[in-house]
């Protein structure tokens, strides 16, 4: 009976495992989809895009996944997210981005900050309660969606007259690794330390759904 009770576990752990990364994938997909043109955007639309982009990433990723490192409970999830990490400092990806913001003309402002504050604060809040499946699902769909934005992004700073490209030309890459390793991460998270009955192991990944389309809108001007 308890070889039973095992396999049935292990393929509960497969069908959520398969289950979550199919729905992250295709929330990805939808994003990617309802991407305006780059053409039909104006350059003060393209600047802002960047510039939100900026404000976000630069510092806030690297906090992000240390908060999930902290979250996290397995032994095997560790060392996935601590060779993330380490790339992300090694290379200094804070910097390629914010090369990446100068040359587009779109160094983030007090404007720019201010347009996602209210989403990228909902955020870190969420991090705060150090959920560890929770987190890695958040940073899997985060990365994968990075990956898959990169050559809008490019296109976006080229109409700028941008020819700095490290940035996008790396995150379009490395950032295919990266997720399919946090994807592992969260398997083996949740096979060690399963989220609570109730909790909805998608809830920061809808948070970042909201930066991202806040990133891409803006925020309306007031009346």
């Amino acid at each position: 009976m308890a070889t039973i009770a095992v396999q049935d576990e292990l393929l509960q752990n497969r069908d959520f495992d398969v289950a979550t990364k199919a729905t992250i994938e295709s929330i990805i997909a939808n994003l990617i989809g309802a991407l305006p043109k780059p053409e039909k955007l104006t350059s003060a639309e393209r600047r802002g895009i960047i510039a939100r982009y900026s404000a976000v990433l630069e510092g806030n990723f690297i906090y992000w996944m240390t908060a999930t490192l902290l979250a996290v409970h397995s032994d095997g999830a560790k060392p996935i997210i601590l060779d993330n990490l380490h790339e992300e400092v090694r290379d200094a990806h804070p910097h390629m981005m914010r090369k990446f913001a100068i040359a587009a003309h779109a160094v983030p402002t007090d404007r720019d900050a201010l347009a996602v504050h209210e989403e990228l604060t909902n955020m870190r809040l969420f991090l705060g309660r150090l959920s560890g499946v929770q987190s890695l699902a958040a940073m899997a769909f985060f990365e994968g969606f990075i990956q898959r934005f990169m050559p809008f992004l490019a296109q976006l700073a080229a109409a700028e007259g941008s020819t700095e490209m490290e940035y996008t030309d790396v995150h379009g890459v490395c950032d295919i690794a990266h997720t399919e390793g946090l994807f592992q991460a969260l398997a083996i998270e949740n096979s060690v330390s399963p989220l609570n009955d109730g909790k909805d192991v998608l809830e920061g990944v809808y948070l970042l759904r909201a930066v991202i389309e806040r990133i891409v809108s803006g925020r309306p001007e007031a009346a």
